[in-house]
């Protein structure tokens, strides 16, 4: 829109005079509606209250406008550069000394005021009177804004150290999927969702209500003992873009994300894939379903001798879970679903869950599982080196393969 309006100001501007350019910039700001004038006075360059000017003129004069042409036109008109000079054209240091002030090294500048200080207009400005400009906060703005500068946050694009091998493994979890899906064997993406609060806590997000009333919330997000916590955890099938979740209640464990998969494959995979001898998971390397967890293994060895399958397992590298595709596929989607609305119960969680749609397909099946997991439970290593594991050639600590084997009695999913 700014752009659109620029480009009409630039053809149309050397074929004005001072009013008419006010009066034309009005008539844009007026189309626009709620809003205009601040679009046009950036997209122009023009003073808001030139623009409100214009505004008034065309609304008082309106009804009598073809009357008064002629009279008009012998109204003086300044000559092109009238006015009030600008002050970045008064003084030349301005913009200059504005720009040094913005550099990456002023705050860590010993000799600088803005030494450990914030950025803000009002800053600036004080910093700049202190060298001898005289301006205001106003004029910071909106220098900085003609310049090509904007308010800006953080934003998270820097991963950090990264794993020598992390790129390879990305390849071998591809090549993994692809060769499952090809042999029309099941492919799953699991993970665990951000515990939530149960109760009517504030949920981030906004839904359309009646003005003037909000859903109102708990001021302070403290736990409610009776209510307690839901704890979403997913399993995604990257095939038939559908998914299962299970909300816990207690505590995110080995035995409880197995216990996800399990049902899945009850109610879904085993359904969807009647011929399935082998189960690919692609996970993260930590949480509940961590590389490094015995638990976790003992748990699908559990699974692989109840279901029959020989379950392969690829991790992502440690600090790429925003790469499990659950992520993007599934979370944000039920994130999106429910935002704005306070969890208040496990049934409205679930409901929430397992309605959510999107214009791709996605379907999702949600239950409550009210099972209370053990945390902390250990694996001793003989039970550990009765598990049937055969890890992959390349990081066999990231990929493996559990085979059914003998019956484990020790766990219970």
């Amino acid at each position: 829109m700014i752009a659109t309006i620029q480009d009409k100001y630039d053809t149309l501007c050397s074929m004005m005079n001072e009013r008419l350019k006010r009066r034309w910039a009005a008539c844009e700001a007026l189309a626009m509606g709620w809003g205009g004038i601040g679009v046009v006075a950036q997209a122009t360059g023009m003073s808001p209250n030139t623009i409100r000017r214009g505004i008034r003129e065309i609304t008082a004069e309106l009804p009598h406008l073809a009357a008064s042409i002629p009279a008009q036109a012998q109204q003086r008109i300044r000559r092109p550069g009238g006015g009030r000079q600008r002050l970045a054209d008064k003084d030349p240091r301005l913009l200059r000394d504005l720009k040094h002030l913005l550099e990456p090294v002023t705050r860590g500048d010993p000799i600088s005021h803005l030494l450990w200080t914030s950025k803000s207009t009002r800053h600036l400005a004080a910093e700049l009177q202190r060298q001898g400009h005289a301006v205001s906060y106003v004029t910071v703005a909106r220098l900085l804004v003609q310049h090509g500068y904007s308010l800006q946050a953080n934003r998270k694009t820097r991963e950090g150290t990264s794993h020598p091998d992390r790129d390879a493994q990305f390849q071998h979890i591809n090549r993994k999927v692809r060769a499952f899906q090809r042999r029309g064997q099941p492919v799953i993406s699991v993970d665990t969702k951000k515990r939530e609060l149960v109760g009517d806590f504030k949920n981030a997000g906004r839904e359309w209500r009646p003005h003037g009333q909000p859903q109102r919330v708990r001021i302070h997000d403290f736990r409610d003992a009776q209510l307690g916590v839901a704890i979403p955890y997913g399993v995604y099938d990257l095939a038939r873009n559908n998914g299962w979740v299970s909300i816990g209640i207690d505590h995110d464990t080995a035995t409880f994300a197995v216990a996800t998969i399990q049902r899945w494959w009850r109610r879904m995979g085993r359904r969807a894939y009647p011929r399935a001898q082998e189960l690919l998971i692609t996970a993260d390397a930590g949480g509940s379903n961590g590389n490094r967890s015995r638990l976790w293994k003992l748990c699908l060895q559990k699974l692989a001798n109840e279901t029959g399958l020989a379950i392969s397992v690829c991790h992502f590298p440690p600090g790429t879970s925003k790469w499990n595709k659950i992520e993007h596929r599934m979370f944000c989607h039920i994130t999106e679903n429910w935002r704005g609305r306070p969890l208040v119960s496990h049934a409205v969680i679930v409901n929430l869950i397992g309605r959510t749609q999107t214009q791709k397909g996605l379907h999702i099946k949600a239950e409550l599982d009210k099972t209370h997991y053990e945390n902390g439970v250990r694996v001793s290593s003989e039970e550990f080196t009765a598990i049937y594991l055969k890890p992959d050639s390349f990081h066999g600590d990231w990929n493996y393969q559990v085979s059914p084997g003998p019956k484990i009695n020790q766990v219970i999913l």
